[in-house]
């Protein structure tokens, strides 16, 4: 089962990232996860939000480019080498990871949470199925 992501695009000048920031905090938007890449021109925030849709509606109100992209969200045990546990399981499968990114669950977090962007977020699941790995599903997102 896959995420959204929203992925939205800024230009690479003082502030911007603070004018977006702002529109969600305006708009009572949780961020659970972001991730931020930049070019000379422009970055690309990336971001997992407690709900979507109000985020969406939020950043085109406040003029932002944003778009949806599917992603996997996977639990791991916040110990030592459940990454790369998690990591052999894509290897095993023949899973290439386009990017990732982390976060950890709250407070008393038990568990780390990994993004992944892959070619075929259908076919990755299908691959890992049955591996006992803890995928995260967009319902689940909103309440960690």
């Amino acid at each position: 089962m896959s995420i959204k992501q929203i992925s939205v695009f800024l230009e690479n000048k003082p502030g911007t990232l603070n004018r977006m920031t702002a529109a969600l905090s305006e708009g009572r938007v949780d961020m659970r996860a972001l991730s931020v890449a930049e070019t000379k021109d422009f970055g690309i925030a990336r971001m997992i939000v407690d709900d979507v849709f109000n985020a969406m509606n939020v950043l085109k109100e406040a003029d932002f480019v944003a778009s949806l992209t599917p992603v996997l969200a996977y639990e791991i045990p916040d110990e030592t080498g459940g990454l790369n546990k998690l990591l052999g399981y894509f290897t095993d499968a023949q899973v290439n990871i386009e990017y990732m990114y982390a976060f950890l669950g709250g407070k008393d977090a038990k568990h780390a949470y990994m993004i992944f962007r892959v070619a075929d977020t259908k076919a990755a699941e299908a691959a890992l199925a049955g591996k006992g790995l803890k995928a995260v599903s967009q319902e689940e997102i909103a309440l960690i």
